[in-house]
């Protein structure tokens, strides 16, 4: 039997943690040399979708590696968000979600099966959304301050369309209730197209809706929109004022982002961030996305980890004070 004084464990211990960590540095220095899984909690041709679909092409250029789309839906977007937050933090899968699954999911269901905060690592934003206030074509209301007035000569008999309970739409209309005190009745739909179709043909005047949801109805002239929600101008609709233009202070610009599992190197996440700049930076992509009613948005992980603190603050309050509950 041998035996090793403690100077010669501390040696051998010293020698293998030092391999440990070459061996590390180098795997995160080679990093992506696989394909690497990007988990997108909703159905196949979604906007979700498309948006990861845009982003994880050019990765795969950028990075040289395949990102794959990998699309697990269900329970609203938390099916496919515990499976990210389950995986190994090792780069290989990530998640491209929506602020409605991460920062208002948690405040609409009694459990999600993940902690937004505590279960990911921030990388980094890939895009805002637009989203439009609309009314159908003969509603008496041609600007914000026009229905606000409308619904405060009506309390309560102006009716809005969303795509269901809990949904963007639903909620940025609660919280421009809530902005501007007035009321007005929710109507859910199955989905953003029926609720669309139904302010269209006049069943229903008023809705928010995603531009891309919105952009062939306007241009038939079935619906008018009114604003855009999001703090700024939109490029899908350059001429169409925000609400903030008219009520200072109001925004709400859904966005789209990449998160990697808890305990992720800092090294792959500064790598895949800078390559999401790099991805974003280029003009067909940026074009792909203004089709698709959103624009191209970056931000380091730290400003990405501290704007979702402040939406998740931001959606608990509109979430309680509208009583929605998904379960």
């Amino acid at each position: 039997m041998r035996f090793f004084s403690n100077t010669a464990r501390a040696i051998l211990a010293g020698a293998a943690l030092a391999t440990t960590l070459m061996s590390t540095a180098s795997a995160q220095a080679d990093y992506p040399n696989r394909p690497v899984s990007v988990i997108v909690p909703q159905a196949t041709g979604g906007a979700n979708d498309t948006i990861a679909r845009i982003v994880a092409a050019k990765l795969s250029e950028v990075l040289g590696q395949q990102f794959v789309v990998e699309n697990r839906s269900g329970a609203g977007g938390n099916i496919g968000t515990v499976a990210a937050a389950k995986a190994k933090p090792d780069g290989y899968t990530l998640l491209l979600t929506t602020n409605s699954t991460q920062a208002i999911n948690p405040w609409l269901y009694t459990t999600t099966g993940f902690d937004p905060l505590k279960d990911f690592t921030p990388v980094g934003l890939v895009a805002s959304a637009g989203y439009v206030l609309v009314v159908n074509s003969a509603f008496p209301a041609n600007n914000v301050n026009e229905l606000i007035a409308q619904a405060k000569a009506n309390p309560g008999k102006i009716n809005y369309a969303s795509a269901g309970n809990g949904t963007l739409n639903h909620l940025i209309v609660e919280m421009f209730k809530q902005k501007v005190g007035i009321d007005m009745q929710h109507v859910p739909y199955k989905g953003a197209s029926a609720a669309a179709t139904d302010v269209a043909g006049g069943t229903v005047p008023v809705s928010v809706q995603s531009a891309p949801s919105s952009l062939s109805l306007l241009a038939s002239g079935k619906i008018r929109a009114l604003a855009v929600t999001n703090e700024k101008r939109i490029a899908a609709l350059p001429n169409t004022p925000s609400i903030s233009e008219t009520i200072p202070g109001f925004g709400a610009t859904p966005w789209y982002g990449i998160l990697a599992p808890a305990g992720t190197p800092a090294a792959i996440v500064d790598k895949l961030n800078a390559a999401i700049k790099t991805a974003l930076a280029d003009k067909d992509v940026q074009d792909k996305l203004i089709k698709q009613g959103c624009e191209a948005l970056q931000n380091t992980p730290q400003q990405f980890a501290a704007l979702l603190k402040d939406d998740l603050a931001t959606w608990e309050k509109i979430v309680k004070d509208s009583g929605a509950r998904v379960d």
